[in-house]
């Protein structure tokens, strides 16, 4: 790493100007133990991300993650409200049979009614 300009003598000028790019210590180490190779050990490509292409993607897929939950939600939300609706509709069929079935119970307590009255009235015409 801190080679001076007379360590590098069986070097080309040339490979001494050449730029590498490394991850980590580990990886400085071994451009520093072989240097003749470490072009090949480390591509530039695998080393700085392209961001042109990959920004492009990342914000699309992250467009079509965000359409996808907001689809899924609609889905849950139409299905509760269908859900909802069918359950009520059930609720109001059960009270229209219990409203139907007591209109026909008054309707005999006013005939029990309108008898129990009648017959009090023939008694009472009787006595007198």
């Amino acid at each position: 790493m801190n080679h001076s300009f007379q360590d590098t003598g069986s070097r080309d000028i040339h490979e001494d100007g050449k730029l590498y790019v490394v991850d980590s210590i580990n990886d400085l180490n071994k451009l520093n133990l072989y240097p003749a190779g470490s072009q090949h050990l480390f591509p530039l490509e695998e080393k700085i991300p392209d961001f042109g292409t990959r920004s492009g993607n990342g914000r699309r897929s992250l467009f079509f993650m965000g359409l996808l939950i907001a689809l899924i939600v609609s889905l849950a939300l139409v299905f509760f409200v269908i859900f909802l609706i069918i359950q009520t509709g059930n609720k109001m069929d059960d009270v229209s049979r219990r409203l139907i079935a007591d209109g026909r119970d008054i309707d005999d307590l006013k005939k029990i009614n309108n008898m129990i009255i009648k017959r009090l009235d023939q008694l009472d015409l009787e006595k007198n």
